[in-house]
């Protein structure tokens, strides 16, 4: 990194935005200059004969194979290092800003919102009531799993750091030279590291690389992000005293998920449960070790209170080994004190249950480390009492006795089959009705409203039957053992009626987990209904009116927490409505709820489940939180976090606490300002519009889904049969040739057009929407959509996210992709994306007034085109390589493929 680049964030006191942007983009490219460098040097020495190709000075063919894999591992190596140098210079131009421009002006940070909220003319007693309300929980699921292995992650953590360290002006060249040569050796332990798995992924695998991201960075960066929002509310309301709740929690799918996934066992959920613990409890453990090195406190420096005093003779009299802990630590009470609460930590790790000294829950353990901090506050310690034990009482607040909230999920078909069981067992192996008929309704409430003092023995012989009622079992058996803290609720997907969530009530009951004595009262289990499909978003206010009247879930929410959840899905409403319909039904869908919550008096609170690429909800994370409708995140927010989405944005401990914060910055601010804020509000006329634009969009979709070629196509015109061989997630091995599109799962939905660089998910619809209304309204049409353009948030969004998708298509890719189809299908179904393309690109056009797609959203127009012309040779490849493995079925012609498709996905940033 030459001097110019270093100095490249060294700013006078104020610097304007858009000079902190120019900065930015000049530091990178000296970044990656850097970066390219000591590739290319890595390249020089492992495999010379492709630099040629790497530098773009011939072409790259797949005449010779090491050549094309050796070409391909490069380029998939240059994609993450562009990565790693954007996250790099992301995090810079935050702490520029912050320097330059103050706190306040870095967008998405709490200082941010509070001084927005403080301008606006709230006081501290209307902040401390949004706070109180409070509640953000990203939830990490493994479909689709992360493509890198731990260790290429691992190694990508290093080259972050080396890059941190390049930062910095204080070294001699000697010593930023020995810095270079380490980022070279760990270019080259990237180049030597095999990427591709050899073997697919367990579940196990798959836990272990979810609590990986916990080790690394969130156990601790969680808390620093609580002190962040301590700090900016010091600062922006001086001389106010505020309490801080803990409003910020983690859940997880992964262990937890069976929906699809027939290894997803009853053993294996609980040894993730265990293993979610383990990792939380020896996290606290670490943290007591370096607690005990630092509080090197002499009794008789100090006067302590009776109650801290107490609380350890306690602690040591209930200890194994009272004497050695004393005679170690002599006079040194806080040191004896961390040594008694790590002791007890081990104990329940070991889950004893004969010594005393085991906590029976995180309630315990935080209480001790409250008395802990007292003291040391009460000794006038108190900035070592917020340095060392507040840390880690955030934290214990935060993960508990369980890292993570393990969700449940399965669907509805299982849920029903299992039921059916039952029935044929109670009735002596009669035939169930109907689950739609009045019959099976009446024998759930009847069953639901009859006293259970025990519950009932049901030895099921159907395996699939006995393998859910056993999760239900083990939920109220691991309840007991591990705390209700261990698990977040039960997803339950395909929810078609208020009868197929009752459904999971009635299991719960038979599995012991209602509280009251005669089980027809209350249910412990939190159950989340998942609206998946536009049929169901459009179902789901009418069912949740239908359930929330009820007087069982009424009485199970009171005793929970006092809130229903509800789950919306972005990839299947995609999948069966186009980008531009389900962007309009969830939000609808959210709207009409919310008017349900408001008429049953219990609140609702979104669970939304997203993906990384646009058409399965992804979008960046505050502008996605701004487009809700008014009141519909109301301080409580649920989001999926998938694969790639998770290492990009937890992998580094700069980035993972910026955001966390930006994500519950952006949860306050769209409360706060759904309060007033007109853009929040859609007008009727702007409702009509959407309404019209939407049925336009549906219509143009559903005719482009309903093909008779469509299925020929995309399977014959995408990688999709050979997605089935990578080796990224534990679920089973399939095959998309699927008779209708409504048998195909979301995910390789997207994931098969995003690698043909169609991208027809994301935007397929609009532009005949758009051409369509304009047509039958006029000019006043063209002026409404400006005007939505300018002053609705939802439709700002969908043009914006679309216009980046459409950026992305690669005409030559998608033609030479459609060769491999046959010729009717690739007439009429290529004929209808190319025409629907140019429909969109014209259309978005016109609203931006653009000549150019996507030029205006500058940081994401420069990392695109860091990426375009290496994208456009690996898809042009990837065509003959596709067509040449389906010819001769060889693992040699497979291998090159499967590398060809990680280059892609890192290159775009997800897999589906």
């Amino acid at each position: 990194m030459d001097s110019t680049t270093q100095s490249a964030f060294e700013f006078p006191e104020r610097l304007a935005a858009a000079e902190v942007d120019q900065a930015a983009a000049h530091y990178a490219d000296g970044l990656l200059a850097l970066l390219h460098d000591e590739l290319v040097a890595v390249i020089t020495q492992r495999q010379p004969d492709i630099l040629p190709v790497f530098t773009g000075e011939t072409a790259l063919t797949n005449e010779n194979t090491e050549q094309l894999l050796a070409a391909l591992q490069a380029w998939g190596i240059w994609f993450q290092l562009l990565n790693i140098a954007e996250e790099n210079t992301a995090m810079r131009r935050r702490r520029v800003t912050e320097k330059t421009q103050g706190p306040a002006h870095v967008p998405g940070t709490f200082a941010h919102v509070l001084q927005q909220a403080k301008d606006k003319g709230l006081t501290a007693d209307e902040i401390q009531q949004q706070l109180d309300r409070l509640c953000v929980v990203p939830t990490i699921t493994a479909h689709p799993t992360e493509a890198k292995r731990i260790t290429v992650l691992q190694i990508h953590r290093r080259i972050y750091i080396l890059l941190y360290r390049l930062e910095a002006t204080r070294w001699t060249p000697r010593e930023r030279d020995a810095l270079t040569r380490q980022l070279r050796n760990e270019i080259d332990l990237l180049w030597l590291t095999g990427e591709l798995r050899l073997d697919k992924p367990t579940v196990a695998d798959e836990v272990r690389w979810g609590l990986h991201f916990f080790e690394q960075t969130l156990f601790d960066r969680v808390p620093e992000m609580l002190d962040k929002m301590a700090w900016a509310l010091a600062t922006v309301y001086p001389n106010t005293q505020f309490k801080l709740p803990n409003f910020f929690r983690f859940g997880s799918w992964i262990g937890g998920d069976r929906d699809g996934n027939p290894f997803v066992t009853n053993t294996v959920t609980r040894d993730a449960l265990i293993a979610n613990r383990n990792r939380a409890l020896t996290y606290y453990q670490q943290r007591l070790e370096v607690l005990i090195k630092q509080l090197s406190i002499s009794d008789h420096a100090v006067t302590l209170p009776a109650s801290f005093m107490r609380r350890l003779q306690e602690l040591l009299a209930n200890s194994s080994r009272p004497a050695r802990i004393q005679k170690r630590n002599p006079g040194e009470i806080f040191r004896q004190y961390g040594m008694c609460l790590k002791e007890r930590l081990k104990a329940t790790e070991k889950k004893s249950t004969v010594s005393r000294a085991a906590y029976k829950s995180a309630d315990e353990f935080i209480h001790d480390l409250d008395l802990m901090g007292q003291a040391l506050m009460a000794a006038d310690c108190t900035a070592l009492a917020e340095a060392h034990v507040q840390p880690l009482h955030r934290a214990a607040e935060v993960f508990r006795f369980c890292t993570v909230r393990l969700d449940l999920r399965e669907n509805s078909t299982l849920i029903n089959h299992t039921l059916r069981a039952i029935w044929q067992y109670q009735h002596n192996g009669a035939p169930a009705p109907d689950e739609q008929s009045e019959q099976w309704r009446q024998w759930l409430h009847a069953e639901l409203t009859t006293p259970r003092q025990q519950p009932p023995h049901l030895p099921l012989k159907d395996k699939q039957a006995a393998s859910t009622m056993g999760l239900l079992l083990l939920i109220a058996d691991c309840q007991k053992s591990l705390g209700k803290d261990s698990f977040g609720g039960f997803v339950l997907s395909m929810t078609r009626t208020e009868y197929d969530v009752l459904g999971v009530y009635l299991l719960a009951k038979y599995a012991g987990l209602f509280t009251d004595t005669d089980a027809i009262e209350r249910c412990s289990l939190p159950i989340i209904p998942l609206f998946e499909t536009i049929d169901d978003l459009r179902a789901a206010p009418r069912i949740m009116l239908a359930l929330l009247n009820t007087p069982l879930v009424r009485r199970s929410l009171k005793e929970q927490d006092g809130v229903q959840e509800v789950m919306i899905g972005y990839s299947d409403s995609n999948k069966d409505g186009g980008f531009f319909t389900a962007n309009y039904e969830l939000s609808r869908a959210q709207a009409k709820l919310i008017k349900v919550s408001k008429q049953t008096k219990i609140p609702i609170v979104f669970f939304h489940g997203r993906g990384g690429s646009v058409s399965r909800g992804g979008a960046p994370t505050g502008r996605a939180i701004a487009a809700q409708p008014a009141g519909s995140v109301n301080g409580r927010l649920r989001l999926t976090e998938q694969g790639e989405v998770v290492s990009s944005k937890y992998a580094n401990h700069g980035s993972a606490q910026y955001q966390m914060e930006l994500l519950a910055a952006s949860v306050l601010e769209h409360t706060i300002k759904s309060l007033d804020e007109a853009a929040l509000r859609i007008t009727p006329e702007h409702e009509q519009a959407l309404d019209a634009l939407s049925s336009l969009a549906y219509t143009a979709y559903r005719q482009f889904a309903g093909l008779a070629g469509l299925l020929h196509y995309y399977n014959a015109a995408s990688p999709v049969e050979e997605l089935a061989r990578m080796k990224i997630g534990s679920r089973p091995a399939r095959r998309f040739g699927a008779r209708t599109l409504a048998d195909l799962r979301a995910i390789p939905w997207v994931f098969a057009w995003t690698q043909n660089r169609h991208h027809v998910p994301a935007w397929y619809g609009l532009g005949s929407a758009i051409e369509s209304f304009i047509k039958v309204r006029g000019e006043p049409g063209r002026a409404l959509i400006a005007e939505l353009f300018e002053h609705n948030r939802l439709f700002r969004l969908i043009i914006d996210e679309a216009e980046k998708s459409l950026a992305c298509v690669d005409i030559a890719v998608v033609q030479a992709y459609a060769g491999l189809a046959a010729k009717a299908a690739r007439d009429d179904v290529l004929c209808m994306i190319l025409a629907e393309y140019e429909r969109s690109k014209a259309a978005i056009l016109a609203i931006t007034g653009d000549q150019e797609l996507a030029r205006r959203f500058k940081r994401f127009y420069r990392r695109y085109a860091r990426r375009a012309g290496v994208l456009h040779e690996i898809g042009r490849v990837q065509v003959t390589l596709v067509r040449r493995f389906r010819e001769t079925g060889k693992q040699d012609d497979l291998i090159p493929l499967l590398l060809s498709i990680n280059c892609v996905s890192a290159g775009l940033g997800w897999t589906g």
